[in-house]
């Protein structure tokens, strides 16, 4: 996930890499900042725009990689404590 670079927008229309995605991408796409940041997802959070390349990159991403669970559940173990 770390190679991931967003698209960015010049006001000539050309394109350039980003820093990373904004909320509004993140949004989009269904996942929150700290998901994405789980999953290595570089975020920027002074940009505004979502664009659609960029929501359709995040939403590939999503398909192939799991989001890991945040909680646990089950009983802790009993016995020793741990050192």
């Amino acid at each position: 996930m770390k190679g991931v670079k967003p698209l960015v927008f010049k006001k000539g229309g050309q394109k350039r890499f980003g820093k990373g995605f904004s909320l509004n991408e993140l949004k989009a796409a269904g996942i929150t900042a700290t998901e994405a940041r789980k999953l290595g997802i570089p975020i920027d959070v002074r940009r505004k725009t979502a664009h659609e390349e960029n929501i359709r990159i995040l939403n590939e991403l999503i398909k192939t990689s799991e989001i890991p669970n945040e909680s646990k559940s089950g009983k802790s173990k009993s016995g020793k404590a741990k050192k």
